[in-house]
């Protein structure tokens, strides 16, 4: 994790499309060198309560958790979950994983115990899987690791930065 420069703060407004809101690491690099993944402070400056722990900023890799999730890769993932022990006692642990970085930050009673994606239960969001694997790295969130495998070298053909001054 680093804290973002003044050029990321803006990389990171440009691929939202506003300013981020609460204060912010860069947990994760697109190889284009821009962040692509933040992780979030679980109580925003207003104090509301975040439980997005990590988020992606990536617009090609957000774009590509969107086509999935369009296919039906939620349903067939929470399928597998309900039928699959091992893959559910690691999204459990993934889970866990989580709030247990989130409580590091701060404890926020709003939020204990619950995490972003549906999990442990359900599978509601492919890109908070992926943020979630992203900033861990593999083998922590599996379905996360799946999503990424799934959406390939979403930087590629061109450089990233290249397409957002198009």
């Amino acid at each position: 994790m680093t804290t973002p420069s003044p050029d990321d703060m803006r990389a990171i407004s440009r691929q939202l499309g506003r300013s981020p809101r609460g204060r912010m690491d860069v947990a994760y690099r697109c190889p284009c060198g821009d962040p692509a993944v933040v992780r979030t402070h679980p109580r925003l400056d207003d104090g509301s309560p975040f439980p997005t722990l990590y988020y992606l900023t990536c617009p090609r890799a957000s774009a590509g958790c969107s086509r999935l999730e369009s296919d039906g890769v939620m349903r067939d993932m929470e399928t597998r979950l309900a039928e699959d022990d091992e893959l559910r006692d690691t999204y459990i642990a993934a889970h866990e994983s989580y709030l247990r970085e989130r409580e590091s930050l701060e404890h926020v009673e709003e939020i204990s115990g619950v995490t972003a994606g549906g999990m442990p239960e359900r599978v509601k969001c492919l890109h908070v899987l992926l943020a979630h694997s992203l900033a861990v790295g593999p083998g922590i969130n599996l379905l996360g690791d799946e999503v990424r495998e799934a959406i390939g070298s979403w930087w590629e053909p061109s450089p990233c930065r290249e397409e957002d001054t198009q």
